[in-house]
């Protein structure tokens, strides 16, 4: 069996350059590798990913996107994740159930015993072997998350959260600690204001020391 390794954080935290950075340097080490997304890493999940973080012409009210980024996370999870733990690889994914615990649960205000039953039915109780948390002042992530926006265009433009106010996204950041505080075995906080290398350092460290564990 493989290992399963989960990247999470706010808004602009830099965990999407980190996990591309990570895979890219297990390949080049000859370590079986996938590197996959939420929402996501299926035909499927792209699909309700351009739903789920694209402004559109309606209301997405909390329940629906609770129900939708499960669903995308259950046929995620069956037809990517559990086929390349089983190959044995080292499944790199950014974003998994923690991050539906706190968006939806946390911030939006939805039940934390309802998500956690829907995640635990929709992965089949699968979670991540290790989880690291990039961790940010909400201000400072916002800032880079919202300057990197306005250098695409409106059709990449993945940007329903990021124009959440404040609060919301202080809430999210609260939620990711308390989580690394209840889970502290499987939770590697990261200061995620250090340089692009610094931080890369880092995650190798952490991914590198559950690799040889293993």
């Amino acid at each position: 069996m493989g290992l399963f390794v989960s990247f999470e954080g706010i808004e602009g935290c830099g965990k999407t350059t980190q996990i591309h950075l990570a895979a890219d340097s297990l390949v080049k080490r000859g370590i079986p590798c996938l590197r996959t997304e939420e929402p996501g890493g299926t035909t499927l999940g792209r699909k309700l990913r351009e739903t789920l973080l694209n402004r559109g012409p309606f209301i997405l009210y909390p329940e629906t996107e609770l129900l939708l980024f499960t669903a995308a996370r259950a046929q995620h999870v069956r037809e990517v994740i559990l086929p390349a733990l089983e190959e044995g690889k080292v499944v790199l994914c950014d974003r998994f159930a923690d991050a539906t615990l706190v968006y939806q649960g946390y911030a939006r205000g939805l039940d934390i015993e309802v998500i956690s039953f829907l995640d635990s039915f929709v992965t089949n109780s699968l979670k991540p072997n290790m989880t690291l948390l990039f961790d940010l002042p909400v201000e400072v992530g916002l800032n880079r998350a919202r300057e990197r926006i306005a250098r695409l265009n409106l059709a990449s433009r993945e940007d329903r959260f990021e124009e959440e106010d404040l609060a919301f996204h202080k809430k999210i950041r609260e939620g990711y600690l308390l989580l690394a505080h209840q889970e502290k075995d499987r939770f590697r906080v990261i200061d995620a204001a250090g340089s692009i290398n610094d931080l890369q350092n880092t995650v190798r460290f952490h991914i590198d020391k559950l690799v040889n564990r293993e």
